[in-house]
């Protein structure tokens, strides 16, 4: 499975970072059941590898795990062992690029400029994740896809219900989703159908987008 073609299909990759094993139970099943397709986990989180066997096992059929804040090959290779179906990184590494390439693993690195966004598509990524969105803006975006529109952007960084059209409307080929789709009380109260309906509000907001 092309796992570029779900996130180009979905439009959206959420993201979860820093939260326990027993929270990570909660998030997985609220947001597979809200229809969310791709769960990154951030390899700075504690436990992340189990998290992602974890996720593995319990959301096979329903959803695809990746790993995130991968850095260098030897983080690529721990969380491929582990079961990540894709990696996401915040920087252009283009060895770990390479080892994805060679492997048949999805890999969405984060770039900022032009210059590493093109360098990261030119090594073998098949779409970009803008990186630190939230800081950059919606007219950066903007600006980015003028001249490179032939590449897939993964706008990463404070995107809420709110803005998440103008993110689409500036050219992103595709959300990454933080905070904003797990409420943190819904988390520590174990409510998987408070965030099962911030995750299908989410969906159905990126698939009104697609209709039209």
């Amino acid at each position: 499975m092309n796992l570029t073609e779900i996130l180009l299909e979905s439009r959206l990759v959420a993201i979860v970072r820093g939260i326990s094993r027993e929270a990570a139970v909660t998030a997985g099943h609220g947001m597979t059941n809200g229809g969310i397709r791709l769960m990154e986990v951030t390899l700075n989180t504690p436990n992340a590898h189990q998290i992602i066997a974890d996720w593995r096992e319990r959301h096979e059929g329903q959803a695809y795990i990746g790993a995130g804040t991968v850095l260098n090959v030897s983080m690529a290779k721990e969380a491929v062992a582990a079961g990540a179906q894709f990696l996401v990184s915040p920087n252009v590494d283009l060895s770990v690029i390479e080892y994805a390439v060679e492997h048949g693993i999805e890999i969405w690195p984060g770039a900022m400029t032009p210059t590493e966004i093109v360098a990261a598509y030119e090594a073998g990524a098949k779409a970009v994740k803008l990186f630190p969105m939230a800081s950059l803006g919606i007219p950066y975006l903007r600006e980015i896809k003028a001249p490179l529109d032939h590449i897939p952007i993964l706008a990463t960084g404070g995107a809420t219900l709110e803005n998440m059209d103008s993110y689409y409307a500036a050219g992103a080929a595709a959300v990454g989703l933080g905070s904003a789709l797990l409420p943190k009380e819904a988390l520590a109260t174990g409510d998987t159908s408070k965030i099962a309906a911030q995750a299908k509000a989410f969906v159905e907001a990126a698939k009104r987008k697609m209709d039209r």
